[in-house]
């Protein structure tokens, strides 16, 4: 069975057995109890989005590079998935600090890097809607991809080197730092549901975007114009 096939099977039990670890195997925070457990889900979109960015970013060089199409659509493919997980860090981020911090919000160092995170793949996606030339729409959404690639290490390192409401990293935080073994695996399955959830939707996109050029040049052909 090849991979693609089976992708979307992995994606849902490991889904499926996350939810089973975050809801039913995880012991209860001390301190924010239940809603506490809204971090498994936070944190893995979040790194998911860094990973997307990454992989824009990788993409976008090989753009300049040779300027191959379908690396263009595989581009913009992520950039697309990686704005739904980024909006869902934003989401629930609120979600997980009303109940804690008694606010929704605050525009301290981690939270704001993050909203511009956010902003740089909406203002990606905006760019390629305005430019109508393919060939400089590829090279401009390049060169703001690997420009907008800057922000992800920035929003990992913001409460490292900032003081931020935000919480202090749990995992590579230095001393003191550290989860619970059975936090730990649960975060880790997690995130390995949303990053195999990230490249079936990633491999969708890619494959729908690839379809809509195809209809689109069969479109400018002269004879199926005579037949519209």
């Amino acid at each position: 069975m090849k991979f693609s096939r089976l992708l979307p099977w992995l994606t849902f039990g490991f889904m499926l057995l996350s939810l089973y670890l975050i809801f039913m195997y995880a012991p209860t925070e001390a301190t924010m109890g239940e809603v506490q457990r809204i971090f498994y889900f936070h944190v893995s979109l979040a790194w998911t989005s860094f990973l997307a960015i990454f992989i824009v970013f990788i993409y976008s060089i090989r753009v300049l590079a040779s300027r191959e199409r379908d690396l263009d659509i595989k581009a913009v493919s992520a950039a697309e998935v990686g704005a739904v997980f980024s909006t869902t860090v934003l989401i629930s981020g609120p979600l997980w600090a009303k109940p804690v911090w008694g606010i929704w919000w605050t525009w301290d160092a981690r939270l704001t890097s993050a909203f511009v995170l956010w902003l740089i793949y909406v203002g990606y996606l905006v760019l390629r809607r305005l430019v109508e030339s393919a060939e400089q729409r590829a090279r401009l959404s390049a060169v703001f991809g690997v420009l907008g690639a800057v922000d992800a290490p920035i929003v990992y390192m913001s409460n490292r080197w900032w003081r931020t409401q935000h919480p202090q990293p749990v995992i590579g935080g230095g001393e003191g730092a550290g989860l619970d073994p059975q936090m730990r695996l649960t975060l880790y399955v997690t995130f390995a549901a949303c990053v195999l959830l990230f490249f079936c939707l990633w491999r969708v996109r890619c494959d729908l975007e690839r379809t809509q050029e195809v209809v689109e040049s069969l479109q400018r052909q002269p004879q199926f114009k005579g037949a519209s």
